[in-house]
This record gives C-alpha cells, sequence and structure tokens, in this order.
C-alpha cells in the first residue's frame, strides 16, 4: 500500500472519529481502512490508535504522528497548489533568440511593458544572426528573417522587415547623391556579411526589379556597426528601418532612392511543433504578435 495514502486514511479516522466515517468519505470499505492503519503501525513499530469494539483512541505517540501527518499533509496539499498555479500564471525563464539587429533595437524596446506585464517571467534574450536549432539549444521561441526552409517548426507571420537606404549629409556633400540604384555603383557602400551574397541589393519601380551588386571598403557582420560607419560618413548604407529612422528624424543620416521600392524580407515568430504551449510562452507570443503581427502598427524607434 501507499505510505502516502496510508497516512490520509489515519488521519481521517482521527478526524471522523471512527473506521466507517473514514471509509465512507474516502470511499473504500472499513476493512480496508483497517489494512492502512495496521500497515503504519508496523511501518512504524508503534501501537497509533487503542482499539475497542466501540471506539479507538490514539495513543501518546499516535497523537504526536497524527499532528506531523496533518502538517505533511498540508505542505503537500500546498506544493500541489503552487504547481497548478504556476501553470496558470506565466512564470519562470524563458529562453528566446532573435536576429541581432531585430531584438537589440525592436524588441529589446518595448520587453519592459511585458516583464512589467508578467513580473514572475524572465526572459532570457539571446541574439543571434544564424540560425538558430530552437530543440539543440534549447530555446521556447524564436525570430526569424527571412524565408522560412520546410522544418517542424510552427510559424506566425509576423510585419515585413523594413530596410531604408541612407548616408551621411557629410558623405553627400563630397560624393553627390545617388539618383537611381545604378548609381550605386559610383559609391562607396556598406555592406553587412551574411552568407556568401551580401553585397546584393535589390530594388523595384514600376514592378520592374533591380538587382545591384555594391561595392565598398567597409562591411561588417553587426548593423550597429554598419550604422556607426555611416554616421561617420564613411559610406552608404542599407539596413532595417528600425535601427535607421531615429538618425534621419535626427538629420544625421539622410534618406535615398525614396522613388524606389526595397526588398522587405518576411519576419516569423517560430515554435518548435512538441513545444508545450505555458503560460510564459503563450503570453510572449500574443505580446510579441500584438507589437509586430501583420495588424500591428508600424514599429518605430524612439530619438
Amino acid at each position: 500500500m501507499d505510505r502516502l495514502t496510508s497516512m490520509q486514511i489515519f488521519v481521517r479516522v482521527v478526524e471522523k472519529g471512527g473506521f466507517s466515517a473514514a471509509a465512507e468519505e474516502a470511499g473504500i470499505s472499513p476493512t480496508m481502512v483497517g489494512k492502512h492503519v495496521r500497515q503504519l503501525e508496523e511501518q512504524l513499530g508503534v501501537r497509533l490508535l487503542n482499539r475497542t469494539t466501540r471506539r479507538q483512541s490514539l495513543t501518546e505517540i499516535g497523537q504526536l504522528y497524527f499532528e506531523r501527518c496533518k502538517l505533511a499533509l498540508l505542505e503537500i496539499e500546498a506544493a500541489d497548489a503552487s504547481v497548478k498555479q504556476m501553470q496558470l500564471l506565466p512564470r519562470g525563464v524563458l529562453r528566446v533568440t532573435a536576429p541581432a539587429t531585430f531584438g537589440g533595437q525592436m524588441l529589446a524596446a518595448v520587453i519592459r511593458e511585458y516583464l512589467e506585464r508578467y513580473p514572475d517571467v524572465e526572459l532570457d534574450l539571446s541574439l543571434n544572426d544564424r540560425v538558430v536549432d530552437l530543440v539543440e539549444e534549447g530555446f521556447e521561441v524564436g525570430l526569424r528573417i527571412g524565408p522560412l526552409p520546410d522544418s517542424s517548426l510552427v510559424a506566425r507571420p509576423l510585419q515585413p522587415y523594413r530596410a531604408l537606404v541612407c548616408a551621411a549629409p557629410d558623405y553627400l556633400a563630397r560624393h553627390g547623391t545617388p539618383q537611381t540604384p545604378q548609381q550605386l555603383l559610383e559609391h562607396n557602400c556598406l555592406s553587412f556579411v551574411h552568407g556568401s551574397r551580401y553585397n546584393l541589393w535589390r530594388f523595384s519601380s514600376g514592378g520592374v526589379q533591380q538587382e545591384i551588386e555594391v561595392h565598398g571598403n567597409f562591411r561588417a557582420n553587426n548593423g550597429l556597426a554598419l550604422r556607426t560607419a555611416a554616421l561617420q560618413g564613411i559610406g552608404i548604407i542599407m539596413q532595417p528601418e528600425a535601427l535607421l529612422c531615429a538618425e534621419v528624424a535626427a538629420g544625421r543620416l539622410q534618406r535615398l532612392l525614396t522613388d524606389y521600392e526595397l526588398e522587405h524580407r518576411p519576419m516569423h515568430l517560430v515554435v518548435a511543433s512538441n513545444r508545450k504551449m505555458t503560460p510564459k510562452l503563450k503570453s510572449f507570443i500574443e505580446f510579441v504578435l500584438a507589437h509586430f503581427g501583420r495588424d500591428a502598427a508600424p514599429f518605430t524607434a524612439a530619438a
């Protein structure tokens, strides 16, 4: 017999004043109640109850054991309740992976609201521009930019990842302002290194698409580094709108080629298909969709 069950039955016998009443409450026979109590006594090597044909009473040791059993059962009940509560409310550590620029500029800019709404959640954000294996590396949710290959991931579409072409007024004063994508070939262009085709910039106008292979004397695998280089007047930059819009608004960078539409890359929130939808994960997904989903207002970085 289960030791914990026997302890529960013993407490019922004492509180109800007899085997029959305890049996009725537990939904078992009085004989089975007696077996549970005898098993406890055999395991402990002591008598817990003095029994007569009419009544039973606690021995001195039985009284002590009864009080300790009640405390133990209350602790177990509280432990069970805390687990159930955790299952209902967002809490615990949530591991998230996101591309460096989106995570550092856009997600980090709104995450205070999420943490204030769910104070029992600890957000562990890992910024990386490589494709992260969520299951292998232990992440519960990720954000991906670009087309998604076939996989076992469940994806939720977000707003397209929009880009701008900009340069510092100082650079344009020295080298002129390009009026067409083709004229970028005459300029020093600062490229984001990601894969082998880092220097291909795509534009469209009137349904006509162009792919320009730009060149320059500086490239990096980090958008912030490219933005700093552009602010220093080194060259022309194509980077996400969220990274550049505050600099454009302040006049430190000037937007270029506004008559042309740039390639906007798709963005998704992804979760492993076998990942359990815990309250913390569900709350984070809903939060991201509210801020960056297709129906959300376009994100604007603060100046």
